[in-house]
């Protein structure tokens, strides 16, 4: 009997993100040989974005002795590298492993942890440009953002660095608790030709239906980063396939079970992305989709 341990960043046990990643990991460890209750024991472990709670499950799946730890998001990696520099660390949507001290290269990760990255940061200027095409008259933008991590910070300065070039002027909103989110996005609707860019981290995630519900009241077209966003009725995502890194992941898991070390494992990037759009919304907010971006979509929902 094998052991491992997973550490999720995002929502918790009852949220249906967390059943879908989850789900998405167990499935595809099956395909592989490794079934929970035969030959693998799996411990489950969710921050839902909070250092605190990251750094004490980090301590207690240690403690558990697992043979690799899969972990999602630099809330629940940087405290797990702060706990044991032995125990294997598979990684998923980690925005800057590198600049994080996560490894030492993405080809050869030197440590006990490797995984799969979330994406350039370069990324996140195209959430401005996609904002001003979907709606021209928007001239200014409210980024969301966890400024505790260095994904947060990445993401933000990429964005700012194309503000001047698009026409839209940007100012960050840092994600604490619900009561901040909601007051920072009440003023900052309070002018007008505003829109918003929700950028990638657990506490966007853990938040997500507030900030949701936040866009639609105030009429703010809004940017997200994944499709998650836009199934619970956001206005439109581009960004890699989340749920695609556990599926690799777990091939991850395989190799180092049967002995293959993290070190020499490479840090891989995405290899699908997606345009997703929620029309109705679009409806709701008055917006006529180009037919151009239209055209890009993976999925237009109804």
């Amino acid at each position: 009997m094998h052991r491992i341990g997973v550490l999720l960043g995002g929502p918790g046990a009852d949220d249906p993100d967390f059943q879908v990643r989850t789900d998405t990991l167990t499935q595809a460890l099956q395909q592989l040989g490794w079934i929970e209750g035969r030959n693998l024991q799996i411990s489950y472990r969710s921050s839902a974005g909070d250092a605190e709670r990251s750094r004490k499950y980090a301590a207690e799946l240690v403690a558990l002795n697992p043979e690799p730890i899969v972990a999602s998001g630099t809330v629940t990696v940087a405290p797990l590298l702060q706990v044991t520099r032995t125990v294997p660390i598979v990684f998923v949507n980690v925005g800057d492993p590198v600049g994080a001290g996560f490894v030492d290269s993405l080809a050869r990760p030197g440590g006990n942890a490797t995984g799969f990255a979330l994406f350039e940061f370069s990324l996140s200027a195209k959430w401005l440009e996609l904002l001003k095409q979907i709606a021209p008259s928007v001239t200014r933008a409210a980024v969301l953002r966890d400024a505790a991590i260095s994904a947060g910070i990445g993401q933000f300065a990429v964005i700012q660095s194309v503000a001047p070039s698009v026409g839209i002027d940007v100012s960050p909103i840092n994600l604490h608790n619900p009561d901040e989110i909601e007051r920072a996005v009440t003023a900052f609707a309070r002018t007008t030709n505003g829109g918003m860019v929700v950028t990638a981290g657990g506490s966007t995630t853990v938040h997500r239906k507030l900030i949701i519900g936040l866009a639609a009241r105030h009429k703010l077209p809004t940017v997200y980063y994944r499709r998650l966003y836009i199934a619970d009725g956001g206005l439109i995502s581009y960004g890699p396939d989340y749920i695609d890194q556990y599926r690799r992941a777990a091939g991850y898991v395989d190799r180092i079970l049967k002995g293959e070390k993290p070190a020499d494992m490479p840090v891989q990037a995405p290899t699908k992305y997606e345009l997703v759009i929620n029309l109705k919304t679009a409806k709701a907010l008055g917006l006529t989709i180009p037919q151009a971006v239209l055209a890009r979509a993976d999925e237009a929902i109804e």
